[in-house]
């Protein structure tokens, strides 16, 4: 039996109107599990109306009432991770390890977004000239929209309502349609900790609910994470529309392994960071480096692991790589692995030939030896459990490969040597670099982002530059009369 999810509009679920909608899956079986409704235009038009009222009185909301609702829904999201998670892997098909740490990473987001009282502080200059005083402040934009991947329901969204909500604006979430339902968990949190209706709101679409958010004239700003042809239409149209735009876009992450790394650590790393949401994730290392002779070890090491890993249901305690998003997903990339061999890679371990469970959408862990730069395997984001070993001979070669490649989200080194490393941070033209960390996504009090065709806007995702993005700056210069030569009556004894 299928459930009928609904969008949440105003407070409350509200069905749809379009007549459109698309089947939600679960991974692990290749079943219909759901129905999310695809709104319209004119769906998305009442849901923005909605938004704009609540926001003209969300954002006359004391900072210490905002900080309390935040507090309250951290609560709640704390006490209710457990579900979030299992929400999270019946659609996704992540394993309950992953979307437990998902949701961890998410709440670490809302925790920053409780110091907004003393994050939102201005400046105060006295006496910039004679009588003169200057002050700047931050305010809210209104109603801002999310656009946010199937890869991570409720992190990415969290990135952005937390801050966005905290700093006074109304957050109109755009979830991805495939694992829609974790939206709607957060909706009745929000709603349980306080915050006003209208204030969140969970729209379901595809393009044509998109399109209509990017001209709106009533939304101010949009965040995107997604592919990067799609972050480029993004941005340009709303950019184009009057609108702040942060998208966030595609990567090709690359581990470089230096020489004297420690081997193990070095396969250890790259199988975690490949491997884990079955390599569905912006963060995945797809590309691992290998500099010099360390290349047959790595490889060899490497390959020893991938045997241990059981790929099966997320929701089994036992499983290591749960299912891909969809059917044709696990396809095109099965096909890559095809490009890749016959362009000339060596194929150490095969994810075709897995043994994995029949149904569902499953593919195993592939390990790809000797891919040259060319190849659709190297120039290609995959998103999925491939991993590609290029080949080296040395360390400026390394950054040499990584500072052409048109993505630069993320990268890291392994190394055993200090000055190594920092050579390595201050030459990779790369927006989050790890060293001997695998995947360095940011912490919370810092801002997510990558760089080159990772990045459309000029403002990376939460943190101190996701407040300063969902708001607006104003300085104010003020004089005041002299109390003791003004003509009022200020009802004190002017003296000097």
């Amino acid at each position: 039996m299928t459930s009928v999810i609904d969008h949440w509009i105003g407070g409350r679920r509200v069905a749809g109107r379009s007549g459109r909608t698309a089947p939600v899956y679960d991974p692990a079986t290749g079943e219909v599990s759901g129905e999310v409704p695809l709104a319209s235009a004119a769906e998305v038009d009442a849901a923005v109306a909605s938004a704009v009222t609540a926001a003209e009185e969300w954002r006359t909301a004391s900072l210490s009432r905002r900080a309390a609702v935040l507090f309250a829904f951290r609560e709640l999201l704390h006490d209710r991770s457990g579900e979030l998670a299992r929400v999270v892997t019946a659609e996704h098909g992540k394993v309950l390890a992953d979307a437990a740490g998902e949701v961890a990473r998410g709440l670490e987001n809302v925790e920053f977004a409780t110091g907004v009282p003393h994050l939102l502080k201005g400046g105060f200059s006295e006496q910039v000239s004679s009588g003169v005083d200057v002050y700047s402040i931050r305010q809210p934009l209104g109603v801002v929209a999310g656009i946010t991947p199937f890869n991570f329901p409720v992190m990415v969204p969290l990135w952005m309502c937390a801050n966005a909500i905290a700093c006074g604006n109304a957050f109109v979430l755009k979830p991805s349609e495939r694992d829609p339902s974790a939206s709607l968990l957060l909706a009745e949190m929000w709603q349980q900790a306080g915050l006003p209706d209208g204030v969140f709101t969970v729209l379901h679409g595809d393009k044509e609910a998109v399109g209509r958010l990017l001209v709106h004239d009533d939304v101010a700003a949009v965040s995107f994470v997604g592919s990067t042809p799609v972050a480029r239409h993004i941005y340009e149209t709303g950019t184009a529309h009057g609108k702040r735009v942060q998208a966030l876009g595609g990567a090709k992450n690359h581990m470089v392994v230096l020489p004297d790394a420690d081997v193990d650590l070095a396969a250890d790393a790259a199988v975690s960071a490949a491997y884990g949401a079955a390599g569905e994730r912006c963060m995945a290392i797809s590309v691992a480096v290998a500099v010099g002779a360390i290349g047959d070890q790595l490889v060899e090491a490497i390959a020893a692991r991938l045997p241990k890993l059981k790929v099966g249901r997320g929701a089994d305690p036992d499983t290591d790589m749960g299912p891909l998003i969809t059917a044709e997903h696990r396809d095109r990339v099965a096909d890559y692995i095809g490009q890749g061999e016959a362009a000339g890679a060596r194929v150490v371990v095969d994810g075709r030939a897995a043994d994995v469970p029949a149904a569902g959408f499953f593919l195993g862990t592939t390990l790809l030896d000797h891919v040259e730069r060319d190849m659709s395997v190297y120039t290609d984001e995959i998103f999925g459990p491939v991993l590609s070993v290029v080949r080296v001979d040395t360390y400026e070669e390394a950054v040499a490969l990584i500072n052409a490649n048109p993505y630069a989200n993320g990268t890291a080194i392994f190394t055993r040597d200090g000055g190594a490393a920092r050579r390595f941070q201050v030459e990779v033209e790369v927006g989050m670099v790890g060293v001997n960390v695998p995947i360095p996504v940011p912490v919370a009090s810092y801002s997510f982002g990558g760089w080159r065709d990772s990045l459309f806007g000029d403002s990376h995702m939460y943190g101190p530059e996701g407040l300063a993005f969902y708001t607006r700056g104003k300085v104010v210069t003020s004089r005041w009369p002299d109390p003791a030569t003004s003509q009022v009556d200020l009802g004190f004894p002017q003296t000097r």
